[in-house]
């Protein structure tokens, strides 16, 4: 079996350290205010979108995001957490499963976090927004990790937290498994996946079962 994690909400907490780059970046452009749930309401969404959807003019997104990265880069390890049962979660997982990550987050800083909290080596993939040309939730994201491992005859499976985890999913052609630990709202995530868990370790539960 082959699990595939995305991280923001379905194994790390992340909030305030996103949410507090992005008052930064907009201090330093002067932009204004800009409401904690807005921003919120768009984690898991590449930065130029979250940017764009927050009204930045697509000519100064860029320069925002170049600050954020800046920013975040200093940030991320002091203000990021993991999620409750997580590190269960993946430790049990590699047990009966080859794991990968598949984020819209810079993949650079995502392996930073993952040796911070002592997990990065329970993976064989990270892909991270810098390794694709289209992210998450398009397929590529998904494609991408599995062209580095051996999926002959094996299950694949994504579990995230978000619509764009469980489509980019669907579009991949693998299974899939919404998690409501993170930002999702189940009524939107059954939508796209007919697996819905509390969180990472009732998943990992739940595909363990299959194995037997």
């Amino acid at each position: 079996m082959i699990i595939l994690f995305d991280l923001d909400g379905t194994l790390i907490d992340s909030t305030d350290a996103i949410v507090s780059t992005f008052h930064h970046s907009f201090r330093v452009h002067e932009f204004g205010h800009v409401e904690d749930k807005d921003i919120k309401a768009l984690i898991g969404y590449p930065l130029d979108i979250m940017y764009s959807e927050l009204g930045v003019s697509e000519d100064k997104v860029w320069d925002f995001v170049a600050t954020y990265k800046e920013e975040y880069r200093k940030i991320s390890t002091l203000k990021t957490e993991l999620l409750p049962n997580a590190i269960e979660a993946v430790k049990i997982a590699s047990e009966f499963a080859t794991l990968g990550i598949v984020t819209t987050k810079t993949g650079l800083y995502s392996k930073i976090l993952m040796e911070h909290f002592e997990l990065m080596d329970y993976f064989e993939v990270l892909i991270g927004r810098e390794d694709v040309e289209n992210p998450k939730p398009h397929e590529e994201p998904i494609l991408k990790a599995l062209e580095k491992l051996d999926t002959k005859n094996r299950e694949i499976w994504m579990i995230g937290d978000t619509k764009l985890d469980l489509i980019s999913a669907k579009n991949a052609n693998v299974n899939s498994i919404g998690v409501l630990c993170g930002y999702g709202e189940k009524d939107t995530l059954k939508k796209f996946t007919n697996v819905i868990l509390n969180d990472v370790l009732e998943a990992i539960a739940f595909l363990q079962n299959r194995k037997k």
